[in-house]
C-alpha cells in the first residue's frame, strides 16, 4: 500500500540538520521537485513567521506562486512558547482536548486568549499581506508550508483554511515533526513530505536547526519585500 508520507529515511531520528529555514526549504523543494514543479493550478503557502523563509525558498525552487496563510497558536497562559490549540484568520479554533483537560483553564481564560490571537492574526495579516482577502484557491494544490509541526494544531487550522476556500489538493511540506503530530493530520490531507521525523519523548523544532531564531516582524516585511515571489493568483 502506497504511503501518503514522504521522508527522507537518512535523516529520520537526527538533530541539527539544517543550517537555516532557507537551506531546510532547499530540501522541502528537492522532496516536491518531482511531482509539484511548475505544475498548472500549484501554490506555495508559507505559515508566518518561521515558515516564510522556507515557504519562500520552496516556491523559488518549485516555480510556483506564493502567499501567506494566517494561523497562529493559542498560547497556554505563562508559558507562550506552548499552546493549548490554534486559530485560523476566519476564527475558527482548533483545540487540544487532552491537554486542556490537563491545564484545568476556565472558559475565560481561554476566551482571553482567543480575542488577543485574533487581534495578532489581524494585524499580521494587515502587515504582511496588507490585508488583502485569502486567495482563491479554488481547484488548486495547495502546498502548507510551516518550519517544522510541533503538536501539529497550527497546520490543522491551516488545513481547514484551505479546504474551506476549496483546494483540490492540500499538501503538507515541514522540514522536521514528531511521528505523532505526523499521525495527527494524515488523515486531512493528501501527502505530508516531512525530510526529519523523530519519536523520542521530547520534540522542539529548533532542535532540526544550527541556526535557529524566532524572526521579528521586520524580518518578515523585509523577506517579502526584497525576495522575487510569484503572483499570488499566478495559475
Amino acid at each position: 500500500m502506497k504511503t501518503n508520507i514522504h521522508q527522507i529515511k537518512e535523516l529520520r531520528e537526527q538533530r541539527h540538520i539544517f543550517a537555516d529555514r532557507f537551506e531546510a526549504g532547499e530540501t522541502l523543494a528537492a522532496m516536491l521537485q518531482a511531482d509539484y514543479a511548475h505544475i498548472p493550478g500549484g501554490m506555495v503557502l508559507a505559515i508566518p513567521s518561521g515558515g516564510i523563509p522556507v515557504g519562500l525558498k520552496v516556491s523559488q525552487i518549485l516555480g510556483l506562486p506564493f502567499d501567506l496563510l494566517i494561523v497562529r497558536k493559542l498560547q497556554i497562559p505563562g508559558n507562550p512558547e506552548a499552546g493549548f490549540g490554534a486559530m485560523a484568520l476566519d476564527g475558527t479554533t482548533f483545540f487540544n482536548q487532552a491537554l486542556l483537560a490537563q491545564l484545568h483553564l476556565s472558559p475565560a481564560q481561554i476566551e482571553v486568549e482567543k480575542q488577543r490571537v485574533n487581534l495578532a492574526l489581524q494585524k499580521r495579516n494587515a502587515l504582511f499581506r496588507g490585508g488583502r482577502p485569502f486567495p482563491d484557491l479554488t481547484g488548486k494544490k495547495v502546498i502548507l508550508v510551516d518550519d517544522g509541526l510541533a503538536s501539529g494544531f497550527t497546520m490543522l487550522a491551516s488545513v481547514d483554511m484551505a479546504k474551506k476556500a476549496k483546494a483540490r489538493e492540500t499538501i503538507v511540506a515541514v522540514p522536521t515533526a514528531p511521528q505523532h503530530s505526523v499521525e495527527r493530520i494524515l488523515s486531512g490531507v493528501d501527502r505530508i513530505y516531512c525530510a526529519n521525523i523523530t519519536t523520542g519523548p521530547y520534540f522542539a523544532v529548533a532542535e532540526a536547526y544550527q541556526n535557529w531564531y524566532d524572526l521579528s516582524e521586520k524580518e518578515v516585511c523585509d523577506l517579502l519585500e526584497n525576495m522575487q515571489r510569484p503572483r499570488a493568483d499566478a495559475s
